[in-house]
This record gives C-alpha cells, sequence and structure tokens, in this order.
C-alpha cells in the first residue's frame, strides 16, 4: 500500500512540476498568460527557478512518512515542507546563491523576544557568511538607532565579531533592513554596536525616490484614523503608536488590558486594508498592514522592496539566486507574503525550523558536490 500511494503522490508531483516548468517557459516568453498553470490558477505569479517537486517529495517522504499513513492524507505541513525541499535543490542546483534574508520574529527567535547567545541558528548563519553569501535581515522592526537593533539581534553581531577576531571571517556582507523597507544598517566592526546607519540614497529603488513626504504622513494619517475606529468597535485593549514609517496598535498598559484575539487582529488588519487600498494616496504609497502576533501595524513599503533594495544594495543580486525565510506568507495579514515578488521563499513555522531549513540546505548542496 506504501508503494503504492508513494508512487501516486511522486506522479502528481511530476505532474505539477511539469506545469510550472511549462510556465516557466511562457513566462520567458512574455506570454506566460497561455501557459496551462495560468489557466487553472490565474493567481498564480513568477517563478524565479524550476522547482524539483518530485525529489523534494522523496526527500520529504523518507523523513515524514506521508505515504505510509492510512488514515491520514498529505497535510498542509507536508506540502508547505516539500515545496520547501523543491526550492532548495533548485537553488542548490543553480547555485551558488548569493543573497539569504531573514525576517525575525517567529523566523529567526520567538515572537517579541532577540536573538540571542545560543542560539543554534547563529552558527548556521555564520557558515552562510563563511562562504560569502551575503545575508539580509528584513524585519517590520522600525527602529532609527543602531543601539536597538543590536538589542534584538546581539548574539548573532557578537558572534560575527568573534569570528572576525579569530580570523575565521572576512568583511561578512550582513545588512539589516528595518520596518519592511525604511531603515538600512550594515554591519561595521568599527561603528558604534557594529552597526552603521546607511543613508536612503544609498539604497533606495528608483520608484521609491517618487514617495513624497507628504504623501507620506497623509497615508500614516488615515490609518492611524482606521486603527482608531477598530479600537472603538471593537472595544480593544489598545494604545495607537506612531512611528516615523509606521503605526500600528499594541496592547494597553492599563492593568485592566486584555489580551487580543486572533479574530480582532485580523478584522482590524482587513478593515485598515480596505480603507487604505480606498484611499486616494493609498493607490500612490506602497503600504504593508500586518499582523504582528500581539499588535497591527501599518509600514511604509512591504517585504517585496525590502529585499529589492538589499540586491541592489549588495551588488544588483537576482532573485532566482536570492532566497527570503519567513514565517508569515498567509495573504491576510501577513508581511512576508509580498517577497514573493522579489526573489524565492521558504515558509516555515518557527525558529526550529529555520535551523532544520537550512541543514536542509547545506545537505542538497553536499549532494551536489558528490555527484
Amino acid at each position: 500500500m506504501a508503494t503504492t500511494a508513494h508512487r501516486r503522490y511522486a506522479e502528481i508531483m511530476r505532474d505539477v512540476e511539469d506545469l510550472i516548468n511549462d510556465h516557466i517557459v511562457q513566462q520567458q516568453r512574455g506570454t506566460s498568460e497561455r501557459s496551462k498553470l495560468k489557466l487553472l490558477v490565474p493567481s498564480v505569479g513568477k517563478f524565479f527557478t524550476p522547482l524539483a517537486l518530485e525529489e523534494a517529495f522523496n526527500f520529504q517522504d523518507e523523513k515524514r512518512r506521508i505515504s505510509s499513513r492510512r488514515f491520514v492524507p498529505p497535510s498542509f505541513n507536508d506540502i508547505r515542507l516539500t515545496l520547501n525541499s523543491a526550492q532548495l535543490i533548485s537553488l542548490a542546483r543553480g547555485g551558488p546563491i548569493e543573497l539569504v534574508t531573514f525576517d525575525g520574529d517567529v523566523t529567526l527567535y520567538e515572537d517579541g523576544q532577540s536573538l540571542r547567545d545560543g542560539n543554534p541558528v547563529i552558527q548556521r548563519i555564520l557558515k552562510l557568511l563563511t562562504r560569502g553569501t551575503h545575508v539580509g535581515i528584513v524585519t517590520a522592526a522600525g527602529y532609527t538607532e543602531s543601539e536597538k537593533y543590536y538589542a534584538r539581534l546581539y548574539g548573532l553581531i557578537d558572534a560575527v565579531v568573534d569570528a572576525i577576531a579569530a580570523k575565521e571571517l572576512e568583511d561578512p556582507k550582513l545588512v539589516v533592513l528595518g520596518g519592511e523597507s525604511n531603515f538600512m544598517f550594515e554591519f561595521n566592526y568599527n561603528a558604534e554596536h557594529f552597526l552603521q546607519h546607511i543613508p536612503r540614497a544609498h539604497w533606495l529603488l528608483d520608484d521609491m525616490r517618487q514617495w513624497q513626504e507628504e504623501e507620506i504622513q497623509e497615508l500614516l494619517d488615515v490609518a492611524e484614523q482606521a486603527l482608531q475606529e477598530c479600537i472603538e468597535s471593537m472595544h480593544l485593549s489598545a494604545e495607537i503608536l506612531r512611528k516615523e514609517r509606521a503605526v500600528g496598535i499594541i496592547p494597553s498598559t492599563s492593568p485592566w488590558s486584555q489580551k487580543f484575539t486572533r479574530e480582532q487582529l485580523e478584522e482590524t488588519v482587513l478593515v485598515t486594508q480596505q480603507i487604505l487600498d480606498l484611499s486616494r494616496v493609498g493607490k500612490k504609497v506602497p503600504f504593508c498592514a500586518f499582523n504582528g502576533g500581539n499588535d497591527v501595524f501599518v509600514d511604509i513599503g512591504d517585504k517585496s522592496y525590502g529585499v529589492l533594495c538589499c540586491q541592489r544594495y549588495l551588488g544588483g543580486i537576482d532573485g532566482s539566486r536570492t532566497l527570503h525565510v519567513g514565517d508569515q506568507f498567509l495573504s491576510a495579514g501577513a508581511n512576508d507574503f509580498k517577497a514573493r515578488l522579489a526573489c524565492t521563499t521558504a515558509w516555515i513555522a518557527s525558529p526550529a525550523e529555520t535551523v532544520q531549513l537550512l541543514d536542509e540546505l547545506a545537505v542538497h548542496e553536499a549532494d551536489l558536490e558528490k555527484a
């Protein structure tokens, strides 16, 4: 039974892989609307690489024993991890990977925490840097001071400093892009807190230079009013927090404050998103409204711009040589979703999965070297 199930699942993966390959051919010709996949899934976007789905399924089936289950069909997580593996295999095969970008919360560390000493992902990131892969941390945290980013990432930054001092690492390319796509800092051994602020003139995309400050603030005004209406209509125990390039709601400091429910957070995101979409300024200035787990924020720009800015600043890296790793890819209130427009992506569900993902990438690369 398991052998038959495995063969049938593998055949399905091979068929989908063929559909994707056909779509890529049409994409290269500029006629992607004619692909069979586009007809079946009209919302399908751009593929930066092929996806080795059959090979990835074989890899995951060996680990998760999907074909051996009698009563539990392939789950969402089975498919998500198979797609991750397919992307890793294709990237390793077409290598080298030049840039890996990471979300912060729930990707590198637990929600609301910091990247502390001893976090197992640190050694994996150091290996990327050692082999010359650029690393970017593209986070919603919108700080203007290097000290605050250091406080969130000190475990990694200190490890990089130690590796340089021990001559194990030379000139690592590590950048932090905060507020989705608004504040860039680059690792600098001689800078305060080892992070040097990079002026926007050095990394802004051409279309981002067209955004007017008055329109940015107008959009944040509209978003703030929408958030206030959500607070009042749902009686949320929340406070408005306005930043230079973002506005959001955070839990109230009142001793009678109640934790937000997931439904309240999602409703707030969708209401605010719709109001901004219908506004005049929302059609002119790109923005991202997202559920942060215990808050809701609206940022100027989004992670597609964040990844593209990293690619530009680091020398014009192509999306097919870039991997973005994040935990928020559901279309409603998920800020990693837009990164799919800029590069290949991997959808993880915890910091532990990020470690497993990087270890798996190393396995696929090692297998190719042996072949």
